[in-house]
């Protein structure tokens, strides 16, 4: 796929490399234009529906990813994709749990852990990562599982 996300495009992320990911909330519409190549979903349940290549990372509504080492594998594998593929990255609502997921990316990308919850509240949505525990997550989060 050699086309990528319009950086102007809702829910898209700019990574500090330039990767570009975008964000959704898989409870709305699918945003008009073209679909993943690959997508990374934080959602309670396996989603079923989806017609291209994806990832599940089992993780509560307003909680933690349920298996550490499983949520940074699939964080690696949508920033490496996200080089070549329209990557999303989806929770229910497209705020918490998508928004720690994009932290964590961001922190692989380069950004400190201190402050990637920031970065992804000025380029992604300021609603991004809802709960305290969600924000410790991130702070602690580094390339070793946390």
């Amino acid at each position: 796929m050699s086309e990528l996300w319009n950086p102007g495009d809702p829910g898209v992320l700019r990574l500090p490399s330039g990767r570009l990911v975008r964000g959704r909330g898989v409870g709305h519409p699918m945003p008009e234009g073209p679909l993943p190549g690959f997508g990374l979903y934080v959602l309670d349940r396996e989603p079923s529906d989806l017609a291209w290549p994806r990832r599940w990372v089992r993780w509560p509504d307003f909680g933690l990813p349920g298996d550490d080492a499983d949520a940074l594998a699939g964080f690696r594998e949508a920033l490496e994709r996200a080089d070549r593929e329209r990557v999303e990255v989806a929770c229910l609502g497209g705020r918490g749990r998508t928004g720690t997921a994009l932290s964590c990316m961001a922190v692989l990308d380069g950004v400190p852990a201190s402050g990637a919850v920031a970065y992804v509240r000025a380029h992604y949505s300021p609603h991004a990562v809802e709960t305290p525990e969600q924000e410790a997550y991130v702070r602690a989060f580094g390339p070793d599982p946390v």
